[in-house]
């Protein structure tokens, strides 16, 4: 781990150097002779303001601020001695996947399309690439783009792909009429829609796939609709999915696919030794999770939990009332037909739903708290509908943590907010024409923001922010879950009756104290 960041801060540096410690501009003096206007008023020379600024960023700035990659992050004040009740998903929050996964989901949806809905057999060539979609972005169904928006609806510019190729800032404009995507042009409350977002961890490689498919049709002449092919790599990949295929794969295979970490075990195991009680709520089948949870925790795992519901249907299962329990043998893998009338230990449930849940357990409130990977499906109606505390498991966390951690990102992104401070004070100078100046400086902010953006991700940039702004992933997650960390396993380095303060952010009217 200490050898990555010392990689990692090398690689920062090398990448800041020509940003933060060029040489001054040959356009100094020049510059300098506009401020002082022939009529003899006295002006501020800003030029001398910007590298006095800088002067003393380079050296007071020494010492980066480090933030733990294995906190937990509160977006609301919560406090874990008033749960008593501890539920959780599988996938991605239990169950956590090396990124093998990604390359298998890839190459069976790949299949899928040849195979199944007869795409061309050259595409079997195509490989797959891990670093090219972040998850958060969204997929613009109807144009076939591939972009990043952020918490006011509004594209980042340099973040539009059709296939892997980037669009120019003028075609996104001339696209959307600007860069503002409208209310109704919006995915929906779930994530799907005009503009389908790529929320889950399964979604990366179905974009690379999709893009990657565009990419051929385009290079070869061949004509597609956007929607189309969108729809087909869509239910070819789900169909990987609710086949079983892939999970057949994942079970064939586990130490290659699923991260076993006694860290998982022990948690659990210490939750109940603390007199707390543990659910599980999945959409994945009973068959699946036992095999990865016995590889995880041991074949006691189904002893440490009180309720195991597996097909859940999330999110159905958190808004419906109709759908009732139904038992699952795992020996004969057939479903009861007996009507459900209360939840008992060791026995293994399907479908069902949260009202019914609710009744049977009296869970309910600010007792429980429910940890999931998707903000949607897992996350927002049991904080907005149900009043449950819900915690996101959002494994890329670790990895930005670690970037940002690095000293020459947090110089840049100080001097970027120093250079804007510079900037918008210059346009209140009415004794001289500071024009040249500020394009000077919005030139070189454009530059640092390119740099701070590719340190995350080439084309896509941190999945928490824009240049300034939250991203539209971000928001959401602020809005549906009470805590986010990039392990559930996190916990452990806490005590069962920590409180979790979120930190007190600053109004844009408010003074900087």
């Amino acid at each position: 781990m200490q050898t990555s960041r010392r990689c990692l801060q090398h690689q920062c540096l090398l990448h800041a150097k020509r940003l933060l410690l060029r040489p001054v501009s040959q356009n100094t003096k020049l510059y300098r002779q506009i401020c002082n206007n022939a009529t003899g008023t006295t002006s501020i020379d800003w030029w001398e303001v910007y590298h006095r600024q800088k002067r003393k960023l380079e050296e007071n700035f020494k010492d980066p601020v480090q933030i733990n990659p294995s906190a937990i992050f509160a977006n609301n004040e919560t406090s874990l001695s008033e749960i008593d009740i501890y539920g959780f998903d599988y996938d991605y929050t239990l169950a956590c996947y090396k990124s093998e996964l990604h390359f298998l989901i890839y190459k069976l949806g790949r299949e899928a399309l040849i195979q199944k809905y007869g795409y061309p057999s050259e595409l079997i060539n195509i490989a797959y690439c891990p670093d090219f979609a972040v998850r958060g972005c969204h997929y613009d169904v109807k144009k076939g783009l591939l972009l990043k928006l952020d918490s006011f609806h509004n594209i980042q510019l340099g973040t539009v792909y059709r296939g892997t190729k980037a669009l120019s800032n003028e075609a996104v404009k001339t696209l959307y009429g600007g860069i503002h995507v409208s209310l109704e042009d919006m995915n929906t409350f779930y994530g799907t829609g005009p503009m389908y977002q790529l929320v889950d961890l399964f979604a990366p490689p179905e974009m690379t796939l999709l893009c990657n498919i565009t990419d051929f049709f385009m290079e070869n002449g061949i004509p597609y609709d956007p929607e189309y092919v969108f729809h087909d790599v869509r239910y070819a990949v789900q169909g990987v999915h609710t086949s079983g295929l892939l999970h057949t794969q994942i079970m064939a295979d586990l130490e290659t696919y699923l991260d076993k970490d006694s860290g998982t075990s022990i948690l659990l195991e210490s939750l109940v030794s603390q007199g707390k009680q543990l659910f599980l709520i999945t959409n994945s089948g009973f068959p699946f999770v036992d095999a990865g949870m016995k590889f995880m925790v041991g074949n006691h795992w189904r002893d440490l939990f009180e309720v195991i519901i597996t097909k859940a249907r999330k999110p159905k299962f958190f808004n419906e009332s109709k759908r009732p329990f139904r038992i699952y043998d795992p020996n004969t893998q057939n479903e009861s037909y007996d009507r459900v009338m209360k939840l008992s230990k060791g026995n293994i449930y399907q479908q069902g739903n949260y009202y019914m849940l609710q009744d049977m357990t009296g869970w309910y409130g600010f007792n429980v708290l429910y940890f999931g990977d998707h903000v949607y499906s897992d996350l927002a109606d049991p904080s907005l509908k149900h009043g449950w505390r819900t915690g996101a498991i959002i494994p890329e966390l670790e990895g930005e943590i670690m970037k940002s951690n690095c000293l020459e990102y947090q110089r840049a992104v100080k001097w970027l907010s120093t250079l804007q401070k510079l900037i918008e004070n210059a346009q209140m100078d009415t004794t001289q024409d500071t024009s040249q100046i500020r394009q000077a400086w919005l030139d070189e902010r454009k530059e640092i923001r390119n740099y701070t953006k590719s340190l995350f991700n080439a084309r896509f940039g941190s999945i928490f922010r824009t240049h300034h702004n939250p991203t539209y992933f971000s928001r959401r997650l602020a809005r549906f879950a009470d805590l986010y960390m990039s392990n559930v396993r996190n916990l452990l380095n806490y005590p069962f009756d920590h409180t979790f303060y979120p930190r007190r952010m600053e109004l844009p009217h408010e003074p900087h104290v």
